[in-house]
Order: C-alpha cells, then structure tokens, then sequence
C-alpha cells in the first residue's frame, strides 16, 4: 500500500480527492512546517506532495530529504530552489511546471501592454479630468527576448506571436521551437540583449542564472526597453535594476518576484512610477490549486503503475 503524505495549509478537499481517485493509497495530511519532521518520522511516507505555503524561510527541507524522507517529492509549484540540491539516486523531484504557464503569460503581456498603452498616463488624466491626446505604442513588430523556454516561456511565446512580434528565446539546449523565430544557446544572452524592445525573464533560478541579468546585461540593453520577471528572485540583480530604470536605460519594468519577500518597505523599487510591483502573484489563479494536485494525481497513479513520473526535476539544471 502507497504511504502519501500532503503537507499544504488546507489538506482536506485534497485527501478526499485523493481517496476517491486512488482508494488503496494510505494518506496522511500535515498543515504545517513545524509538524512535519515529526510527521515524516512516524509516517514514513512513500510520496509527499507539498506546497510553499508559508514562504521560504523555516520550510522544512531538512525533514523532506532525511534519512526518514520520502521516495518522491512532489512539488506542487514549479520552482524547486528552495529544495536545493538533491541526491537524484535517492529521492526523484517532480514539480507542477506548466500548471501556471498560461496565467503567467498574460501577466507578462498585460505588464507591457500597460505601459505601451501608456495606461498610467491615461489615469492620471482621467484623475485629472484632463482631455490630452497621448501616443500609444504597437507591440506588432518589436522584438521579444525571452529568457528561458520552458513552460511558461514558450506560453509568453505564443502570446507575443499573435501581437505579431518577432520572438527571440535561450535555453540551454537549443532547437527549433514553435512561436519562436530565433533559438539561442543561454551563453548567447549578452549579444541578444542590445537586440530586444522587451525581454520577458522565465528561467528557474539555478547556481547558473543566480544574477545572470546584472550590470553587465544592463549595460548592453536597448534603450527604452521594458523587462519582465516572473523567474525567481535573484535572477535579475535588483540593484542592476534599479540604476537602468533611474538613468532611463531601461524605461519600465514589470516585477513578480524578488531577491527577498516580501519585498522590504523601504526598498527604493516602491517609489518609481515606471515599475509594476507584485507579490509573487503572478502564477495565482482561481483554479491552480486544484490543476496542480490534478498533476500529481495523474502522477500518482503511474508511480503506483510503476510507469514514468512527469515533470521529473534534475536538481542540476533546476527543472
């Protein structure tokens, strides 16, 4: 019989689906961080399925990869540094990639559309009560630079396509790929940044991507580019940030995530007008949730089937 663990902050619609969709399972459920290490120990689960839902500091990594952790961790977001590294011969990692993809991909587009429709000038008069003829800019022709293809990469590709953008992408291993004109090795990034009109950031974070988007790429943006970041905090150097959207290099930015969260009051990000803050909201949707404990249901059933898991997490790479 399957031992499954569910460690989010509310359990029970969760255990009552997973019940009826794998009666011989035998389930447990913990709501907290604190608990489960004790939870771990005396259950001994073959699977966890667990969820970030109390931020990153005091989650409770050490008793997911323990001498008494589990087989299979499920994560049920897509990000997996709070994990760590891993020991792949010891524990398989999947994660909830794709589940968000789509909502994110919107975020990114209604981020430039707000600027490039100059929505913020336009409420000001409004407010104003001000009737004054303003310019709006066409995406249709710009150029697109997105920072990883993965799952929400290639939605945000799908999106820019249809606005008629011309769609740059990296990744690491590059081949052709649908929606995007021009594939590039990840290495490649810096002569691809002076090309851009946007650039959407997409990529997990990784001991490789920890401040890929810092002073020097900053350096070799076009000017008036608008950039985007949905990737995880310490991606993008804030700082690095922060100077190009002061001396106007950058002209706006858009921003989900952030090197520490929730983003302290005092951070100088606050008082610019050009830049869309969010609190890590970008992947939250009515309806998440439940797609990604779907993901792992349908998961579950090939591990009791012995068959393949998907969306299995090389802790190298970072997805």
């Amino acid at each position: 019989m399957t031992r499954v663990l569910l460690h989010n902050d509310k359990t029970d619609n969760m255990a009552a689906k997973l019940r009826a969709r794998c009666p011989g399972a035998q389930i447990e459920t913990c709501n907290t961080y604190a608990e489960l290490p004790d939870k771990i120990r005396t259950f001994r689960p073959d699977a966890v399925y667990t969820v970030r839902f109390a931020g990153t500091p005091a989650y409770p990594r050490a008793a997911l990869f323990g001498d008494d952790g589990p087989a299979w961790i499920a994560n049920g977001g897509a990000g997996t540094d709070h994990f760590g590294s891993w020991d792949t011969s010891r524990v398989t990692v999947t994660n909830a990639a794709g589940v968000a993809a789509d909502m994110m991909a919107e975020y990114v587009m209604g981020g430039f559309l707000n600027f490039t429709l100059d929505v913020p000038g336009l409420q000001a008069d409004k407010t104003a009560r001000r009737w004054q003829i303003r310019t709006v800019r066409p995406l249709k022709s710009q150029t697109l630079l997105i920072v990883g293809l993965g799952h929400t990469g290639r939605a945000i590709a799908s999106r820019a396509k249809a606005f008629g953008m011309h769609v740059l992408g990296t990744r690491a291993h590059p081949q052709d790929m649908l929606n995007v004109d021009e594939v590039h090795p990840s290495d490649a990034l810096p002569s691809l940044m002076g090309r851009a009109d946007f650039i959407a950031v997409s990529t997990p974070l990784t001991q490789h991507t920890q401040g890929l988007i810092g002073r020097s790429a900053f350096a070799r943006i076009k000017p008036g580019a608008i950039l985007a970041d949905v990737s995880r905090g310490g991606v993008v150097d804030q700082a690095a940030m922060y100077a190009a959207l002061q001396d106007g290099s950058l002209a706006a930015a858009i921003v989900d995530v952030f090197e520490t969260e929730p983003l302290p009051t005092d951070n100088p990000l606050w008082d610019l007008e050009n830049v869309i803050l969010s609190p890590h909201c970008s992947s939250v949707y009515d309806g998440w949730e439940e797609a990604s404990f779907d993901l792992f249901l349908t998961n579950l059933e090939h591990w009791i089937a012995a068959r393949p898991l998907m969306n299995v997490v090389n802790p190298d790479r970072g997805y």
